[in-house]
């Protein structure tokens, strides 16, 4: 066994620990529910029997988890870097479990557009956290004020844009894939930016 099987193999014992304690199921519970002897699971949790796959795979399901989740290791991408559009005043994170998604930072400035022409309406779902100051959220025939600290979740296929009240404002927006995709379209279209919601897109 090499020094990184000898990692993984106490990470997932640790793991296996964590996830019972965490449901607060003694050995004897979570070894019934695995269909193990509690003396079979002591000693797997404490690295005193070898891991064998079918067990694995048994705890996994008891511990109402998959076998991939339990022996996944630490990925090198930790730590991101944000890529920086100055032009749009945008700060954007990929997210590396779905590429897919994404994470934008972004600083508004104008009020949302009052005619629902203006607004944008795709396949997915968005979410915003305020950060500083109040924004608005247009949604269909709805005005929604979402304060510092507060969020928002929201269907996509709603009209919606989203701008600022009372000065500027500084949102946190995350887009599911299907959302990314639409607002992609969206600027190929206008020639807007591919992640904002304010007005004029």
């Amino acid at each position: 066994m090499t020094q990184d099987d000898g990692e993984l193999d106490g990470l997932v014992r640790k793991r296996i620990r964590a996830l019972r304690v965490a449901q607060g199921w003694s050995l004897e519970e979570l070894a019934a529910r695995a269909k193990v002897s509690q003396s079979t699971l002591s000693r797997i949790e404490n690295g005193q029997r070898r891991l064998a796959l079918d067990q694995l795979v048994t705890l996994a399901r008891a511990l109402d988890t998959s076998l991939d989740q339990l022996v996944e290791t630490a990925s090198d991408y930790v730590v991101s870097s944000p890529v920086i559009d100055a032009a749009h005043g945008l700060m954007r994170w990929s997210i590396k479990a779905d590429p897919g998604m994404s994470v934008v930072r972004q600083r508004m400035t104008e009020p949302p557009p009052d005619r629902p022409a203006r607004m944008r309406a795709h396949p997915g779902r968005e979410w915003l956290v305020v950060l500083s100051g109040t924004a608005i959220l247009m949604l269909g025939n709805r005005r929604y004020r979402v304060e510092t600290h507060q969020a928002a979740e929201f269907p996509t296929m709603l009209p919606h844009a989203i701008g600022t009240e009372g000065g500027p404002c500084e949102i946190l927006g995350i887009f599911d894939r299907d959302a990314r995709r639409g607002h992609q379209r969206d600027a190929r279209r206008t020639g807007g930016d591919a992640d904002a919601d304010g007005p004029g897109v």
